[in-house]
């Protein structure tokens, strides 16, 4: 009796110790997964409905998220009036010419340079972010540029004179399922959006301005997301946008630079002799 006690014991010792092994033998390892624009309109499709009944917590928006497949989000058209400086800052944008008078497109966009494209224009361009909940912030993580942005939730408040930066200052807090963010101290070297109507021109805006932004989880697949964007020296109203952005199951943020040396050989291979120019002109 004494043998086989000390028999079993022995054998589920040596189970025990061989179990992590074989399970870490036989689980399958994570693998690498596609961008969100480096999957078909087809895969997002039945990722999305394969997801999208699936329970979820309305104040959790952690995930990788975008459009539907291959549509930008825009700010909404037409754009509040623009003030007398407004208007100046916008002609300003106006692409150049050719010596014939045609109008170089989107020549004088700050991106083609790689400035950064700042925000929000960063949201309505047709890249996945990914929302990163923290105890204390909230990251987004942007695949164009390779950027992030936080949100600070730790209570403190947007600074009162801030040094200007891209992404500007952000803090954000909970209304019930609706996450709220507001922000400042935008750099106004950036766009607020490119003209997508007329492509010749890019809204501006100035160091003043201030953004709200509202997003309220309403399935498991998607949120919806009010834009606020307040700048009165260069629109006369508000410019409010609400629309969508989607879950995209079984992706992962890419890596998406703007490197000078390429933007400088597009400009100069593509955009210039498109329009009859070489760099020299």
């Amino acid at each position: 009796m004494r043998n086989q006690i000390v028999l079993s014991i022995t054998v589920v010792v040596l189970i025990l110790a061989v179990s992590p092994v074989e399970s870490a033998q036989t689980s399958q390892a994570p693998n690498w997964l596609p961008c969100p624009q480096c999957m078909s309109n087809a895969a997002t499709a039945e990722a999305r409905a394969e997801t999208e009944n699936l329970p979820f917590n309305a104040r959790d928006l952690s995930g990788v998220w975008g459009p539907k497949p291959r549509n930008d989000r825009q700010l909404s058209v037409p754009p509040p009036a623009l003030t007398p400086s407004g208007q100046e800052k916008y002609d300003a944008t106006r692409a150049e010419e050719t010596p014939d008078g045609q109008n170089i497109s989107n020549s004088n966009d700050p991106i083609l340079i790689c400035d950064p494209m700042g925000w929000p224009r960063l949201f309505t361009y047709n890249y996945g972010f990914e929302f990163v909940q923290l105890p204390d912030r909230m990251f987004q993580f942007f695949e164009w540029g390779h950027a992030w942005r936080t949100v600070w939730t730790d209570g403190r408040s947007l600074p009162e004179d801030p040094d200007p930066r891209w992404l500007g200052y952000a803090v954000g807090m909970w209304e019930g399922d609706t996450f709220v963010i507001e922000s400042n101290g935008y750099d106004e070297r950036s766009w607020v959006t490119e003209n997508r109507q007329d492509r010749r021109f890019g809204y501006p805006h100035t160091e003043e301005m201030r953004l709200e932004e509202r997003y309220r989880r309403v399935s498991h697949n998607e949120i919806e997301a009010t834009l606020r964007v307040t700048d009165p020296q260069t629109y006369t109203e508000p410019w409010v946008t609400t629309s969508s952005i989607f879950l995209t199951p079984g992706s992962e943020i890419g890596e998406y630079f703007c490197v000078p040396s390429d933007s400088e050989a597009y400009n100069n291979q593509i955009l210039l002799p498109s329009h009859g120019l070489t760099p020299e002109n």
